[in-house]
């Protein structure tokens, strides 16, 4: 029986429990499972630093297994980047190895009176010293564990998350990051500098399931869009975004780069000297990169797609070998490289209209001494970073003079790699996420990635004006099925290129694979249940005090209108003058009319007006019964305050 273990830091006292069954079965595991734990654990009155919030790292049913891509694991609590509910996932290998440790959840609380690191193994729990670690790189860190407890897996943080930086994430296996939401403060508030897990033996599967896996492993190697990640990682992406205008560049100034060549796959590769892949995957989308010679010299894994264009177009710089070192860079400190490039963005554009200046660095757009140095300012609090390592919302209060403009992020996060403006269904993603601006909290594939038999499947009614990443028509319905569909993957522990992003896998197949567990499911339970978290998750956010207007994108995707260029290369200038310099914006162009779907998002929902979920809706999902009632009974009184209010 899978077990949940309760750590206090404080008094050092280790509680181990079977896992409540009927709770994990409602909430499927992982995701669903912590953010029931969370809910019950965090109210308003808990701040993300305080010792009672819960930092909860969770696996899935299928994380460990040899279902493809079974490697995810999450880890939850009160976001300190936010202050709402916040998680952060990883892949790799530290997930199966807490998996196969025989735990589906770790409750942290408590802090520590000196850093300390959490030893699991056989199902039993040590905490141990960390002082001799105490300041070291997530690399340092790990490679001095793994000396000392061989064939170990290891997550940790590094100095960012000691300095309780608003952006830092937590790092396993040298490169993989459980990134959003500052999960890595949380861990270095507690004084928790790492997890180890000692390798233990692999539990056996039933006969129907191995089987069953075989033949979703041929399904999912089969899938056209699974064989180009497999053959150029995410980094494939990057021509097709520049074409359409759904690059980010010059923090969303522009959508598209002149220099695509420099920044693309092809551009990549020249410097890829192995492909990875995670446990269990047979897609192995990710590369080792390395930089020969030069002051970017270096290896890491990476970069992905996001992290290119946090580093590259968005700060207007075209040095594949500087995005590379400031990858490895982020991964060391144990910082999220979404963060901190939107961040570094929000800097330059902050200088660029003469509210912000620094003695040592020019912060001026492109300038690669710039970037690498921000990077180690931010994660050491060190001058300007002490002002940037809280995130851009916080930054631009500090800064004032308008700096909000510049300041793109949704709760208080900061945004992903794709233009709102453009791919319509991921901007309403963005802001209808529950864990700030996110693009895998939906992931609404379908139009962008031209998944047209899954659109014939699941939209038939909407077609073909669906295709079209720019028209709204039917996207509020497409986010409602990706963020009930990202709700399962996440909580059964498994990738989303297996599933969302490719369409390899649907729910179905999903439900199969559990009910071969012993864990009868369809795929409409299974998308019930994933609507009950994503419900849970706003109630959360509700008792928080959030509604409607934590919706919302920035004003700069809802009043500035973008253009799109159909040659990028010739008509783009790196040296062009932008909106709000010497020319004017642009008086035609795209924007999103996010009011609109999200009155149509809200009504799919069965939430009321505000985006609070009704006392029907509630008992519908059984968030009605138990301390279920006294959860309705409190978003009722939220629902309540707000009519008030308004």
């Amino acid at each position: 029986m899978p077990l949940t273990a309760y750590i206090n830091l404080t008094d050092k006292s280790i509680k181990i429990e079977q896992t409540d069954v009927e709770i994990f079965t409602k909430f499927i595991g992982c995701r669903g499972y912590a953010a029931k734990l969370l809910y019950d654990m965090t109210g308003p009155q808990v701040k993300p630093f305080d010792p009672e919030n819960a930092l909860i790292f969770s696996t899935g049913l299928l994380t460990g297994t040899p279902w493809p891509t079974s490697a995810r694991y999450h880890v939850t609590c009160k976001s300190p980047l936010t202050g709402v509910y916040g998680y952060g996932n990883s892949g790799g290998f530290f997930g199966p190895a807490l998996r196969h440790a025989g735990f589906d959840a770790l409750v942290i609380t408590g802090i520590a009176s000196s850093p300390q690191y959490l030893l699991i193994e056989s199902a039993k729990i040590k905490i141990c010293e960390a002082k001799h670690l105490w300041g070291k790189t997530t690399h340092e860190t790990e490679d001095i564990l793994k000396e000392q407890y061989p064939k170990c897996r290891v997550a940790g943080i590094g100095p960012a998350g000691e300095n309780m930086i608003s952006m830092a994430s937590i790092i396993n296996d040298h490169n993989r990051a459980a990134a959003r939401c500052g999960v890595g403060a949380v861990m270095g508030s507690k004084k928790l500098k790492a997890i180890v897990v000692r390798r233990t033996s692999k539990p056996a599967y039933p006969e129907p399931f191995r089987a069953l896996v075989k033949k979703v492993i041929k399904k999912v190697t089969a899938n056209s869009y699974v064989r180009s990640f497999s053959r150029w990682g995410t980094p494939a992406v990057i021509d097709p975004k520049n074409m359409i205008g759904d690059l980010p560049a010059r923090n969303h100034q522009l959508a598209q780069a002149p220099f695509i060549d420099k920044v693309n796959a092809e551009a990549v590769e020249k410097y890829v000297i192995a492909k990875r892949g995670c446990y269990a995957c047979p897609i192995k989308c990710s590369r080792i990169s390395k930089v020969n010679q030069g002051k970017y010299k270096c290896e890491v894994e990476g970069p992905e797609y996001e992290t290119i264009d946090a580093f590259g177009p968005l700060l207007w710089n075209d040095n594949m070998e500087a995005i590379i070192y400031a990858n490895l860079l982020c991964n060391q400190l144990g910082m999220d490289t979404i963060s901190t490039g939107v961040t570094i963005a929000f800097a330059m554009e902050c200088r660029q209209h003469g509210l912000l200046n620094d003695d040592e660095l020019s912060l001026q757009w492109g300038d690669t001494e710039t970037i690498i140095e921000l990077i180690k300012k931010i994660a050491y609090r060190q001058g300007i970073g002490e002002l940037l390592c809280q995130g851009v919302r916080k930054a631009a209060a500090d800064i004032g003079g308008g700096a909000e403009k510049f300041a793109l992020h949704v709760k208080g996060m900061e945004l992903p790699r794709q233009e709102p403006r453009v791919a319509k269904a991921f901007g309403l993603g963005h802001g209808t996420s529950n864990r700030g601006a996110d693009h895998l909290y939906a992931l609404p594939t379908i139009d962008i990635a031209g998944h047209l038999q899954a659109a014939k499947k699941l939209f038939p009614q909407y077609l073909p004006e669906f295709m079209e990443v720019t028209s709204e028509k039917g996207k509020p319905d497409l986010v409602i099925f990706t963020e009930a569909f990202s709700a399962i993957a996440d909580s059964a522990g498994i990738c989303k290129f297996s599933c969302l992003e490719t369409y390899a896998l649907y729910p179905e197949d999903i439900a199969e694979g559990f009910s071969a567990l012993g864990i009868p499911h369809t795929a409409e339970s299974l998308l019930e249940a994933g609507e009950r978290i994503v419900n849970l998750e706003r109630m959360y956010n509700i008792r928080e005090g959030l509604d409607r207007k934590d919706d919302l994108l920035p004003k700069r995707f809802l009043t500035e209108k973008l253009k799109v260029s159909k040659d990028p290369v010739r008509d783009i200038s790196p040296h062009a003058p932008l909106p709000g310099q010497e020319q004017p914006p642009p008086d035609e162009g795209l924007l999103i009319d996010q009011e609109a779907m999200l009155d149509r998002y809200y009504q799919l929902r069965g939430w009321d007006s505000n985006g609070v979920p009704t006392a029907e809706k509630l008992k519908a999902l059984g968030l009605d019964s138990g301390s279920g009632k006294r959860k309705a009974e409190s978003v009722e009184r939220k629902a309540k305050d707000v009519k008030r209010v308004l």
